[in-house]
């Protein structure tokens, strides 16, 4: 049990530094003239001494392990030696004084930067931590204070901080028995990640009580932080501060290790909760997108399986039918067959048939079934790593955590430093939400007209594709511009990703929020809806606008007067909207998730090492050493915190639910990318970034509400594009109504209107009338329009309505219905299992019962020493009282004994 409580206590280290770097920072800022410090300041490590301190995870005795690293940098010219720079950093400390500190981010010069690090360690040293520097590494210029935390300081933190530690009070958990149990053993033995022989309790038949505190804190006030740490940082005093890594690359982010499931007690204690819960959660997501992949799959296979039955298409192939369509564009595009769109009509059967309604409904009650599931996995996890009662503080927010540290940071941390008076008023936070309001709406509306102006290029490239003398192009005109057209939007939303992302914190910043949580929250809002709309206003647009306004032949809607609004394909928009669907998200996760996680940490890292390189140049004389943890550490990326790994998945669990009637093949894509997200993202924590800070958390914050939001959104979505954008409806409509036998023979006909070529307008008609080697009089056009013969030409027929009214009441329907079953799928699965809330209300018992038997033995142990006290007095009384001198007393007065064996003198008369 020591060894257990003594490592927890070491993973929760972290926090607890920084606090005492707060205090001392806070100390130290509000008391600028320094005191002699002892000689004993830090354990220099000299040029001669032996390194093999196990690669500087330890210090050099080998015994003590660094906890946390600060680092500075130095110049040639103020050191004269390890040894030496402390002499003369004591000597002048007594004979000048120290200038006063501010906040603001100066230049301060070398010697006064020397000072106050000296002040700093000194005051490390005075709460109990032990330091040790090293100027003589690899990196020259860069001198490195390793920082350990012994046993007493470890246990004065605890208790300070009412750290939960575990009673000898254990119970014995219900166990599963019979055939299933054996066999879950066997899988959990094959599935489970790989553990190292670590010596603590991980008896899982049994479970240890702890002393339940008021709150168990694992971090701390950050704004002693800030204030502290973050202003030496900031001006210059040190470079930077991070724990070192250790090793947890071979168990975890070997690829590998693919099949296996995470080690998330080792990430747990390694990163802390909150990161810990990202990957639990990253994890549970992909292990429920193999059953959505997989009915994906058989969805996908049941349209391979049927494209040669399906009717529409089968009539769109037969050269026999002689349908003459209009032109797609005014002038320069001619007449055209119906029978040339053979192969996008049968590719969208692959996509548009009666299973894919099947598969929105599956998955919308997949996405209730993933957010129920991970609930009680998240409630498995609060009581596994003792989380029930755990609530997270309010910290004020005080500038942005990792980075680099700018004036605005401190003009923040200034601002909160003030007095009531002086803090700020809703007057003065108005420009700051308006710059919101407004910079928000310039972006979205960038992103509207990004797409606008890509639609211009579609209508402009495909009427120039129209006219080339090459028949291949001329005849896969749709499927080119389709193609470039997404290509472009990928680029556009990569690019726009990036400086929204930037924009977005830069936006919550200037709204100073009061908070860490206030500005999370913000923060992730703006970014979440700013790429929300980059990632899918192109697949809205195809998916509802496209082809809605186009007008008719005679009477088309224009752009700027002579750009004609692009049509769907006779068999729908579906198809297109499956490849800019695909191009997008597997573009998205191939070059952004993947490529860009590891690429630019690594970039980074190179251009750092370059720069340091440049700027302090390796002596010829010196002499090459190994490189320790915390020089390599150094070179990492700082870590920026957990809202671009959610980002990114929320975005792709919008592109795997949103659209999914479309695409039925994204959550199998999506799992794909998810089996190499893991991995990367192991390996980008372990190898590519610092260690950061541990963090406790409960859950994963507002990204449930964002899942739940989007799931419920996909709702709506998948409703609208089964009924307006495939021809599921229209099929229905025909069957039930208009078709002659009850089958779809002559769905195709049914849905094409008839224009008399006469009626065009003049200079929109083509100029190749004879394209197809006849005259044409009569062609076709997708609609619901009365012929022109009819009294009423061109007005929409009856058809047109009772398809509408089929497909609103569809949306109705579906809407209701599918949210409904997934409401019933919340309510029927409790959010906590039953086990977790029988051993909960079992510890409480057991709880109540341990208190009250020690009160009791409190009380007799009170009792008993109270009794002892007593006696002890009694006694120490009747050693010090003087012996009774019975020979001077009168003949007639006698010594009595009471029952009490207690003496005292009683004086009786007796008669004489």
């Amino acid at each position: 049990m020591f060894d257990s409580t003594l490592q927890n206590l070491k993973i929760q280290l972290t926090c607890k530094l920084m606090f005492l770097f707060s205090c001392v920072c806070v100390f130290f800022a509000h008391n600028p003239t320094p005191s002699t410090p002892t000689p004993k300041i830090l354990n220099t490590i000299s040029s001669d001494q032996d390194t093999q301190s196990r690669d500087g995870l330890y210090f050099q005795d080998g015994k003590r392990r660094v906890d946390y690293v600060l680092v500075y940098q130095f110049k040639k010219s103020s050191r004269k030696g390890a040894g030496s720079r402390n002499r003369e950093s004591m000597n002048s400390r007594r004979q000048e004084p120290d200038p006063e500190i501010g906040l603001q981010p100066v230049d301060f010069p070398e010697d006064d930067r020397r000072l106050r690090r000296e002040e700093y360690e000194h005051n490390l040293l005075e709460t109990g931590l032990e330091l040790e520097s090293d100027e003589e590494a690899n990196c020259y210029g860069l001198g490195f204070v390793k920082i350990h935390a012994p046993w007493h300081v470890l246990c004065r933190e605890a208790e300070f901080q009412k750290l939960s530690m575990p009673t000898n009070k254990v119970y014995e958990v219900k166990q599963k028995t019979g055939i299933l149990s054996k066999i879950s053993n066997v899988m959990h033995k094959i599935t489970s990640p790989f553990r190292p022989n670590l010596k603590e309790q991980n008896n899982v038949t049994f479970k240890h009580l702890s002393y339940p505190f008021s709150r168990e804190k694992q971090h701390l006030p950050l704004f002693l932080l800030f204030t502290g740490i973050t202003s030496l940082l900031a001006s210059g005093i040190y470079s930077a501060a991070y724990p070192l890594h250790d090793l947890l690359y071979e168990e975890w982010a070997s690829y590998g290790m693919f099949y296996k499931y995470q080690p998330l007690d080792l990430i747990r204690k390694y990163f802390g909760e909150k990161i810990g819960l990202y990957f639990a959660w990253l994890g549970v997501y992909t292990q429920l997108l193999i059953p959505a992949s997989t009915v994906g799959v058989i969805v996908f296979l049941y349209g391979c399986a049927t494209v040669d039955e399906n009717i529409p298409s089968m009539e769109m192939c037969d050269h026999r039918s002689n349908i003459t369509m209009c032109p797609l564009c005014d002038q320069t595009c001619s007449y055209w067959k119906l029978s040339t769109t053979c192969a996008t009509a049968r590719a969208s059967h692959l996509f548009d048939n009666p299973a894919t309604v099947f598969f929105s409904i599956f998955m919308a009650l997949w996405a209730a079934m993933f957010l129920e599931h991970w609930k009680r996995c998240q409630m498995r996890l609060n009581y596994k790593w003792d989380l029930t009662g755990f609530e997270e503080e309010e910290v004020s927010h005080t500038s942005q955590l990792n980075g680099d540290f700018c004036s605005i940071h401190f003009s923040l941390v200034l601002l909160f430093s003030q007095t009531e008076k002086e803090k700020l008023t809703w007057k003065d936070r108005s420009p700051a939400y308006l710059t919101n309001i407004v910079g928000i709406l310039f972006m979205i509306g960038l992103t509207f007209a990004i797409v606008f102006g890509v639609i211009l290029y579609r209508i402009s490239t495909a009427a120039a594709m129209a006219v080339s003398s090459d028949p291949y192009t001329k005849d896969n005109v749709r499927v080119i511009v389709t193609a470039t057209a997404v290509i472009i939007n990928l680029v556009v939303i990569l690019i726009l990703d990036e400086v929204y992302g930037s924009i977005a914190r830069w936006l919550t910043q200037i709204e100073v929020p009061k908070t860490d949580k206030s500005f999370e929250e913000r923060l992730i809002f703006k970014a979440f809806l700013l790429k929300f709309v980059n990632a899918y206003t192109p697949i809205f647009y195809v998916a509802f606008f496209k082809g809605r306004f186009t007008g008719r032949p005679g009477k088309y809607m224009y752009i700027f007067r002579s750009m004609r609004m692009e049509e769907c394909a006779p068999g729908g928009c579906l198809m297109e909207l499956c490849i800019q669907l695909s191009i997008i998200m597997l573009g998205k996760q191939l070059i952004q998730n993947n490529l860009f996680e590891i690429g630019i940490p690594k970039l980074k890292k190179l251009i750092r090492y370059l720069k340091l390189k440049r700027e302090v140049k390796l002596e010829p004389d010196s002499n090459y050493k190994k490189p320790q943890q915390y020089e390599a550490d150094y070179n990492l990326e700082p870590f920026a915190g957990l809202t671009p790994e959610y980002m990114e998945m929320i975005i792709q669990f919008g592109f795997v639910t949103l659209f999914v009637a479309s695409f039925p093949l994204a959550p199998l894509f999506a799992l794909l990318n998810n089996v190499i997200e893991i991995r990367l993202d192991a390996k980008k924590f372990t190898t590519e970034l610092r260690r950061p800070n541990a963090a406790k958390a409960k859950d994963i914050g507002i990204w449930y509400n964002i899942l739940r939001g989007i799931g419920k959104l996909a709702v709506i979505i998948n409703a609208f594009v089964i009924s307006f954008t495939s021809d599921f409806i229209p099929r229905l409509v025909f069957m039930y109504l208009y078709s002659p036998d009850g089958t779809l023979h002559g769905f195709t006909n049914n849905t094409l209107s008839y224009f008399n070529v006469s009626h065009f307008e003049a200079g929109s008609e083509p100029r190749e009338a004879m394209a197809l080697g006849y005259k044409v009089e009569i062609c076709r056009y997708k609609d619901y329009r009365e012929p022109p013969w009819s009294p009423e030409a061109y007005d929409v027929s009856k058809e047109f309505w009772s398809v509408l009214a089929a497909r609103l009441a569809f949306v109705i329907i579906f809407q209701n219905l599918v949210m409904f079953m997934s409401d019933f799928v919340d309510w029927l699965i409790p959010d906590i299992p039953k086990e977790i809330s029988e051993r909960i209300s079992k510890e409480k018992l057991l709880m109540v019962d341990l208190f009250l038997k020690e009160e009791q033995t409190k009380q007799q142990i009170v009792e008993a020493l109270s009794s002892q006290e007593k006696e002890r007095t009694v006694e120490n009384s009747d050693e010090e009282s003087p012996k009774e001198d019975m020979s001077d007393l009168p003949e007639n007065y006698t010594k009595s004994t009471d029952s009490s064996n207690s003496h005292h003198v009683n004086a009786e008369k007796q008669p004489v």
